[in-house]
């Protein structure tokens, strides 16, 4: 086989290979009318939702849908934790680029020389390969930075994970206070109209002035007006709480929904081994932390950069009729750091990881004083909580006291309905101390992330599934 022949049958090869393993574009546009139609097609009968819940053994609750389950639901659906799982995919898909070696390169050059003694050709076809070696363990600490970047992002996507949680509790007791304001509401606008009626009545016998009545009046349309603000609550919430979702409001006609876990105040948040794992575990502060990580391997990337890297190019040239002038070439060629050392940007990644670790710390204390503030704000409200337990119970026992009064003739039902209008602010006195402490908890978990709240399997359910619509 002649040279020009073994030449040419490796560069086919060389080709083939360079074209069979390339990738192809494929053009995948957006369109926003199909999806918002998409979008208005979610609902949480879906068969994909339900077969996601029972990946995650969380079936569908006969009770209603409680907040595990609509937590399960708001990663299947909100377009947040999408765009979160997209970023932690590149930032792996950095790990492939981090990893890849550089490729040779081949040049091939036609060369024309008369002078060659007895030449049928004076054609030289030389072919020269570069192929690149790094040093100074570059691509060890390619890799590192890159794994670390995405140790970052999966820390990233677990604090969208809580952000998702949050948002949608926070929506969820929002609608839950209203319903009951509202029904607190309709019992008082009852008893209030029983006060009025009977007021009424005293004053056509001459028993009360018409000031009386026109007071209980004005309390009746106050009423009025807080249950007719309190409707309108609810349909803001039940928006705020499909938003949370990720679905459109008409989603959640006729969706049996279950407050069970809003009706519980948990001690298990208050102890000190909790604020200490919240400190070294919690997403913001692990995600600084593999942060800090990365820029410790950008700057050992700098450093190694600068020594140069070796480029060897062996090559070969032949004439096309003359075997025998043929010549073999090695060439070893390398930049010469005369000009820089690659001071600038090893500067700059000094500065970098300066800036990561300040930020880190920075975070850190962040995280120490909303978990701080947080805890006295979640003690405060279950104290206060207490004090309106304990005045409803009174309230109570008054309302005992004077219907056995009214019974014995020793007062008149105007008392009874003045205590049962009193026994009603105090339930709505209890009822919002309850939604106060149920924020401060909200605000407690939020700021601790503790496995107690939200349950690792539950996490990994959102990182590694493939929930929702994919994008293309």
């Amino acid at each position: 086989m002649t040279p020009r022949t073994r030449t040419l049958r490796w560069v086919s090869a060389l080709g083939l290979a360079l074209v069979t393993g390339c990738a192809h574009f494929v053009s995948r546009p957006l369109s926003p009318a199909e999806s918002i139609a998409t979008f208005n097609t979610r609902s949480l009968t879906n068969p994909g939702l339900q077969t996601f819940l029972a990946d995650n053994r969380v079936p569908e609750p006969a009770a209603g849908w409680d907040l595990k389950a609509l937590t399960l639901a708001a990663l299947y659906y909100q377009p947040s934790l999408a765009e979160a799982r997209d970023r932690l995919r590149a930032a792996e898909a950095a790990r492939v680029t981090a990893g890849e070696r550089p490729n040779p390169s081949v040049a091939m050059a036609l060369g024309y020389d008369t002078r060659i003694a007895a030449a049928p050709s004076p054609w030289i076809v030389p072919i020269n390969v570069d192929w690149p070696i790094e040093t100074a363990g570059r691509r060890g600490a390619r890799l590192a930075h890159a794994r670390y970047l995405s140790a970052a992002a999966r820390w990233e996507l677990i604090g969208s994970v809580w952000q998702v949680r949050s948002r949608l509790r926070s929506a969820l007791l929002d609608l839950y206070a209203a319903r009951r304001t509202e029904s607190l509401l309709a019992r008082r606008q009852a008893a209030e109209r029983k006060v009025v009626m009977l007021l009424q009545g005293q004053l056509e016998a001459g028993a009360v002035s018409s000031y009386l009545l026109a007071q209980a009046r004005v309390a009746l349309d106050d009423t009025t007006l807080a249950r007719q603000a309190a409707a309108g609550a609810i349909r803001q919430a039940q928006i705020r709480l499909a938003g949370a979702l990720g679905v459109a409001p008409h989603a959640l006609n006729g969706v049996k929904l279950s407050f069970e876990e809003l009706r519980k105040f948990p001690r298990d948040l208050t102890g000190p081994q909790i604020r200490r794992r919240a400190l070294i575990n919690r997403a913001d502060v692990r995600a600084a932390l593999e942060q800090y990580a990365a820029s410790q391997s950008a700057l050992q990337l700098e450093v190694a950069r600068q020594w140069p890297d070796v480029q060897l190019g062996p090559g070969f040239a032949w004439n096309s009729q003359l075997r025998e002038d043929s010549e073999w070439q090695l060439r070893l060629s390398l930049p010469l750091p005369i000009l820089n050392h690659n001071q600038g940007p090893i500067a700059e990644a000094r500065a970098e990881r300066r800036l990561a670790a300040a930020h880190f710390l920075s975070v850190q204390a962040d995280a120490l004083e909303q978990i701080d503030s947080a805890l006295a704000g979640y003690r405060s409200a279950l104290a206060r909580m207490r004090t309106a337990t304990s005045l409803l119970a009174d309230l109570r026992q008054q309302i005992d006291s004077v219907r056995d009064q009214v019974q014995a003739g020793e007062r008149q039902p105007l008392d009874l309905a003045d205590a049962e209008v009193a026994f009603d602010k105090g339930a709505q006195n209890l009822l919002a101390t309850r939604i106060e402490a149920q924020r401060a908890l909200g605000a407690l978990e939020d700021a601790v992330q503790s496995p107690l709240t939200l349950a690792p399997s539950t996490l990994q359910a959102a990182q590694n599934g493939k929930p929702g619509p994919q994008a293309p």
